[in-house]
């Protein structure tokens, strides 16, 4: 039996539990008790949510659990120094600690996200990165696993992370079982989005919306810089200046963005070959489609087609 704790602290999000039933319907599912769930605080008894609602914690002391996973908060929350203490040990002595949402500040704070992978909450993600810059964060994945780490975006993907902790441990089956009963998709894949490439890239003027949407509605062909900015009634070069200034990202960057996307749907839907995906999104062939999943997304495109199938 592998014993789960939640870390709560007052103002956690009630959200962060949510994670919690996925090791209940792996136990109900399975016909016996793989997962003991415990709640664990600094000071034990009471601990109040954002929300209002009270959980009864057990006071920590020496991590004697297989995972530890932080909870999140609406806005950050710094832990205190024996907090801090009690993840350190935890990363030592637990073969796994994880964070759900905002709970990456407890992680960074602690220095247990230095020189490793990780992710959040897309809406924080930034302002961890900048005040923690030893942090290598993703800040567009799903979750992120580096090692005995784990992290996940915001809201339901630690759900996902669940999904992903019970698959490692007891396989695909079982996830996707507990996935059903659960109704949720099986599963987001770590490197999926948080959010469509569109609504990331918000762009202010009425030119570069139009570039993007003559980009998206023309992804089969090469679209060049010069094909961009003639849709945007701009020089090249002031195109390309305003793009950046308003995305954040060049041109090129932003329709691999759009390709990736599409051809992430298209391969989800499962009716086109892989080759004919690969071209009606204008990657050419498999395989600069291929290296562009696994940079963006952590796998190819198979795996991907493959876990939409099994949902």
């Amino acid at each position: 039996m592998q014993r789960i704790a939640f870390l709560l602290y007052p103002g956690f999000q009630v959200m962060s539990l949510a994670a919690a039933s996925v090791f209940e319907f792996a136990n109900i599912h399975s016909g016996e008790t793989i997962y003991e769930t415990i709640y664990v605080s600094e000071t034990g008894g009471k601990i109040i949510s954002s929300l209002g609602m009270a959980v009864d914690t057990q006071a920590f002391d020496e991590p004697a659990f297989d995972t530890l996973v932080v909870s999140g908060a609406p806005a950050e929350v710094a832990p205190s120094e024996g907090e801090c203490r009690f993840m350190q040990q935890a990363l030592t002595q637990s073969r796994r600690v994880a964070s759900i949402c905002t709970g990456a500040y407890f992680l960074a704070h602690a220095g247990l996200l230095d020189g490793r992978r990780a992710t959040t909450h897309w809406l924080v993600a930034r302002d961890i990165q900048a005040r923690f810059p030893k942090i290598k964060m993703e800040e567009d994945c799903i979750f992120v696993i580096d090692g005995s780490v784990w992290s996940s975006a915001g809201m339901t993907a630690g759900v996902d992370l669940a999904l992903a902790m019970v698959e490692k441990d007891r396989g695909s089956e079982l996830a996707r079982a507990v996935a059903k009963k659960l109704v949720v998709y099986h599963r987001r894949a770590g490197g999926q989005s948080q959010f469509s490439a569109l609504l990331e890239m918000e762009p202010k003027s009425d030119r570069i919306q139009s570039a993007l949407a003559y980009a998206k509605k023309n992804l089969h062909t090469p679209l060049s810089v010069e094909q961009l900015a003639e849709a945007a009634h701009l020089s090249p070069r002031q195109f390309s200046r305003a793009f950046r200034s308003e995305t954040g990202q060049s041109p090129a960057k932003a329709v691999e963005n759009l390709r990736l996307e599409a051809a992430r749907l298209m391969m989800e839907e499962g009716r086109l070959s892989v080759d004919v995906v690969a071209r009606e999104s204008g990657f050419a062939d498999q395989e600069r489609m291929r290296r562009a999943f696994v940079r963006a997304f952590g796998q190819p495109p198979q795996a991907i087609r493959r876990m939409a199938q099994m949902a």
